[in-house]
């Protein structure tokens, strides 16, 4: 399940992209307009600005931006970025995972096509899709 870091995440890129206008968006601002907690949001970028997928300045004319071009971030990469693996089983979370039911496993086929699906949904999107709302 995406939690509402991974949902906020998009609203917060999404806003981003919408009005960044070359200026730095003031964090009152994004949560005026998506309905979140200035609060929540505080913490919610500092893991953002960690992860480079934002830029933040503080002071007067300070606030927040996108690092890159809404064209050059997938929603699979922030989503991963801000809830962890995508993966629907544990044992497809580390490719060097050697599970031992491996090769009797029968569900395994499964997950793995599940996983694929997953991975192919999030990645094959951009943040200028749902910008676009080309989705």
């Amino acid at each position: 399940m995406i939690s509402t870091k991974g949902r906020y995440a998009l609203r917060v890129m999404i806003d981003l992209a919408r009005n960044e206008n070359e200026e730095f968006v003031p964090l009152k601002d994004i949560a005026a307009r998506q309905g979140i907690s200035k609060k929540y949001l505080e913490i919610l970028v500092r893991d953002m600005v960690t992860a480079n997928l934002i830029v933040g300045v503080r002071g007067k004319g300070g606030g927040y931006k996108l690092c890159r071009k809404p064209e050059e971030y997938t929603i699979g990469e922030i989503l991963e970025i801000m809830e962890g693996s995508l993966s629907p089983v544990a044992c497809l979370i580390d490719k060097k995972f050697d599970c031992p039911r491996k090769s009797t496993c029968d569900t395994l086929h499964l997950w793995t096509e599940f996983d694929s699906m997953i991975h192919d949904f999030f990645y094959n999107r951009k943040l200028s899709d749902l910008i676009n709302r080309d989705l």
